[in-house]
């Protein structure tokens, strides 16, 4: 399909600077390796390094109304958190996606911290969830309109998040399950327009195709490319053509359940995708960890070792070759957040 006329828009990292429209409507954005914002400040996204594309450190499900920092002590979080990323760096990764939106136990500084000490690249978020039935709006996501909420998001961007220096790496929203109701319409309109005005990729909590499918018609009617799309739990739909079409249309699947116990039917899913060549424009991770406030020792914490531990060794010997995998955990990722800048 010819795309829209989408107003590309080159945000310099730090400054804002606006550059002149990207023109011609059947052209695609190419998201290139250029760089990603970390919690410690922009990396070339050719140094981000084997990534985990979607995890967790800290999930508050109290609710938007009762959540807030005072939920939970940082040192505490820290002692807990710790060991599972230096096993994480230990394993050789460098860097972690951390998929917690605001009023869901988003805290910046909490993950810089994390992040100067076990090394890792760290990246946030800005955006909204709407998923579970607006539990975890703040009131203000209800009436205002997209384009007020794109503003708060990329004032973000611009000037950091809740009075730090710190920037989201990427857009995070959840909808339910399409067709999408106004409230959810109006949250991936946001998301778009903060993507036409700062860069950021959008990844959306999202489940089987019928809300997938909608969101990037949404898109494609704000003038965003599926490419700056990434359909988050995209395992959820059992249907892989399913996911051959979102691919094959430029969006990136997001497989992000990974467990020990779950490794087979993942390692097939990968597999029908690398037959049918898409597996250019999948995203594997494990929705892992994570503290949460309000159970003791901040309840039961999921490692994030299954992907090497178990996944990849799965899909060497079903004869996925090196330079795939190191695609799938280094190449996507850094394609799939890499901002112009």
């Amino acid at each position: 399909m010819t795309l829209p006329r989408r107003k590309f828009i080159r945000n310099a990292l730090m400054g804002g600077l606006f550059l002149p429209a990207f023109a011609g409507s059947a052209r695609r954005w190419q998201p290139g390796p250029e760089t990603i914002m970390t919690t410690r400040g922009p990396v070339a996204a050719d140094k981000l390094g084997k990534t985990l594309s979607h995890e967790h450190v800290l999930v508050d499900f109290i609710g938007a109304g009762e959540t807030g920092y005072h939920r939970w002590d940082r040192k505490e979080v820290m002692r807990v958190v710790t060991p599972y990323l230096e096993a994480v760096r230990q394993a050789g990764f460098q860097s972690l996606v951390e998929c917690t939106p605001a009023y869901l136990g988003r805290d910046p500084l909490l993950l810089q911290e994390l992040s100067a000490k076990t090394g890792l690249h760290i990246i946030t978020n800005t955006g909204y969830y709407g998923a579970r039935n607006n539990k975890f709006l703040p009131p203000h996501a209800l009436t205002e309109s997209a384009a007020q909420l794109a503003a708060r998001w990329t004032t973000e961007w611009e000037k950091g998040i809740d009075g730090t220096d710190i920037k989201p790496g990427f857009i995070k929203i959840g909808i339910d399950e399409g067709p999408l109701s106004a409230i959810h319409q109006k949250l991936v309109r946001a998301a778009a327009k903060t993507h036409l005005a700062t860069g950021l990729t959008i990844a959306s909590h999202t489940g089987t195709h019928a809300g997938a499918f909608e969101t990037l018609d949404i898109l494609a009617d704000e003038g965003v490319s599926p490419e700056a799309f990434i359909w988050v739990h995209a395992q959820a739909e059992q249907d892989e053509t399913r996911h051959i079409a979102a691919a094959k249309r430029g969006a990136w699947v997001s497989l992000d359940g990974v467990q020990d116990d779950t490794i087979t039917s993942y390692a097939q899913t990968i597999i029908k995708l690398r037959s049918a060549g898409v597996l250019s424009n999948v995203l594997i991770s494990q929705d892992a960890g994570w503290y949460s406030p309000g159970e003791k020792d901040g309840g039961s914490f999921r490692s994030y070792l299954s992907i090497t531990n178990s996944l990849i060794p799965t899909l060497l010997k079903n004869g996925l070759h090196e330079d795939e995998i190191t695609g799938l955990i280094s190449r996507n990722p850094a394609r799939a957040y890499g901002v112009q800048g």
